[in-house]
């Protein structure tokens, strides 16, 4: 059976505190009985002595049983709490005061009895008791003489059985049974206290248990339950509840693992549309390779060798398109995983910019459209990583020569900021709506002006570039307006960082 904390708690407190109580009664009454012992003995110490030198018949060390016997118990009578006998000098019990047949011992020890007589202020000092085996007692001892002759030793027990019978039944007296009824029922009062007080304290933490099952039971989904709120967790308000920290930690961790549930939930969903695209594009060149191969294969005697040719520079076409495709999925794929390189130097943009240009010059003259660079003299220092930054480049001026009109300008300009250096592409193309502007660095977005033409492109150019730009540590932004052409522009440290 499980138990909760609570009642672990409790059962603790209550083992403890009964434990303690016990320790706390019994070293309580140890100390009163040694304290009663000691008082007692200290009080009656010099009796036997006073007894001895006193009373003729000891004082003259002369053994008599018979005048002994009288003499110890006439002082019993006048003394009912003490027990009288004489030993002689080896300890052996000669006479005494009490009923014979409740004597068990022939003799007693004398080293105690030689301990108090040499030292009387080191108490409380125990004795044997000449009734029982087993049982010790204080006591008050003198030496008797005869001259300079030792007889033996006056033997006192002090408390003796008619002493502890009555009080015994003094400790079974009501008032004492009350006094303790009332101590028991104060500890008994003072563990519900304080079992209230642990159950006062527990319950955030009961609470919050209640919180993980519930929350454990809607398979962690924050969005089906209603978390409780922990109090304030402002640095001004004083709140220094453990709990109340650990159930806001609680509800704030609850929140991180939906939303990154929430976004893996988002980028697996991304990535299958990826891959549903990919496919697709994937068996577009395939099947058109398949279909003009199978061709050949079946009739390639009936064929001219101008056919021949034409089949062949499409399935070499499609070739390159699929080999490009696969390199761009590769491409993608290293720079999501991090598997990438970055080598920094520093270099003139506008010797990689006229090269760029000059690779489109012939594409950009087919389409009737006019590429420039602003400022023609571009002798500015940049530090960066040049075939990365040139991959970037050659993407965008390529996307915008895709969607810019015959006729249409397409316009490299750069800028020198004071740490960086700015170059943007600007065409006056198609252009970008707003709607599409926050999803165009997706791997495989089909904007709502995309052109469907027979160029060999993926669509994954503006992804492949927002991630080169993170890698060498640019800012690739764009500015666009649906039917105005559009601006993407790439923000590179100007000089070696010192």
């Amino acid at each position: 059976m499980k138990i909760s904390l609570y009642q672990r708690l409790a059962l603790t407190l209550c083992t403890a505190f009964i434990v303690m109580a016990s320790l706390l009664v019994a070293w309580s009454n140890s100390l009163v009985q040694q304290s009663k012992y000691q008082a007692e003995q200290k009080l009656h110490v010099n009796l036997a002595e006073h007894l001895a030198h006193d009373n003729p018949l000891l004082q003259d060390g002369v053994y008599d049983k018979a005048a002994l016997e009288n003499l110890f118990h006439t002082l019993m009578l006048l003394g009912p709490a003490f027990e009288f006998y004489f030993l002689d000098a080896q300890g052996n019990i000669l006479t005494y005061s009490a009923d014979p047949a409740k004597i068990k011992r022939k003799s007693v020890a004398l080293l105690p009895i030689k301990q108090l007589i040499a030292k009387p202020q080191q108490i409380p000092v125990f004795g044997d008791d000449p009734r029982g085996f087993s049982n010790k007692k204080i006591f008050s001892a003198s030496p008797v003489y005869q001259g300079e002759l030792l007889q033996g030793y006056l033997y006192i027990i002090i408390g003796g059985e008619i002493y502890d019978s009555i009080f015994s039944q003094v400790q079974a007296d009501k008032d004492l049974q009350k006094y303790g009824a009332f101590v028991i029922a104060s500890l008994l009062l003072l563990l519900l206290v304080l079992l209230a007080v642990f159950h006062y304290f527990t319950q955030p933490v009961r609470e919050l248990a209640k919180q993980m099952q519930a929350l454990k039971a809607v398979q962690f989904d924050q969005t089906k339950i209603r978390l409780k709120q922990w109090g304030s967790t402002s640095k001004n308000t004083i709140d220094n509840n453990e709990v109340h920290f650990l159930g806001n930690t609680f509800n704030d961790m609850v929140l991180q693992i939906n939303q990154q549930f929430s976004l893996l939930t988002e980028n697996d969903r991304i990535r299958r549309e990826l891959l549903a695209h990919l496919s697709h594009d994937l068996r577009t060149p395939l099947a058109t390779m398949q279909g003009y191969i199978e061709t050949l294969a079946i009739k390639g005697d009936d064929l001219s060798s101008i056919e021949q040719q034409e089949y062949l520079a499409t399935v070499q076409r499609n070739v390159n398109q699929l080999k490009g495709l696969i390199d761009q999925i590769f491409e993608l794929a290293h720079l999501e995983n991090g598997q990438v390189t970055v080598n920094l130097e520093t270099f003139a943009i506008g010797e990689l910019l006229h090269d760029i240009l000059a690779k489109f010059t012939l594409k950009a003259t087919d389409r009737k459209i006019s590429l420039s660079l602003q400022p023609q003299p571009c002798q500015f220092i940049v530090y960066s990583d040049i075939a990365k930054l040139e991959r970037i480049m050659t993407n965008l001026l390529e996307n915008a020569i895709r969607h810019t009109d015959i006729g249409g300008e397409i316009v490299i300009t750069v800028a020198q900021k004071t740490t960086e250096v700015k170059m943007s592409v600007t065409d006056n193309g198609s252009g970008i709506s707003k709607e599409d502007i926050a999803y165009i660095f997706d791997a495989r977005y089909r904007a709502s002006n995309a052109i469907e033409d027979n160029t060999q492109h993926a669509g994954l150019g503006l992804a492949i570039s927002q991630k080169l730009s993170q890698v060498i540590n640019a800012e690739l932004l764009v500015k666009s307006e649906l039917g105005n052409g559009s601006s993407f522009s790439l923000s590179i440290p100007k000089l070696k960082a010192q």
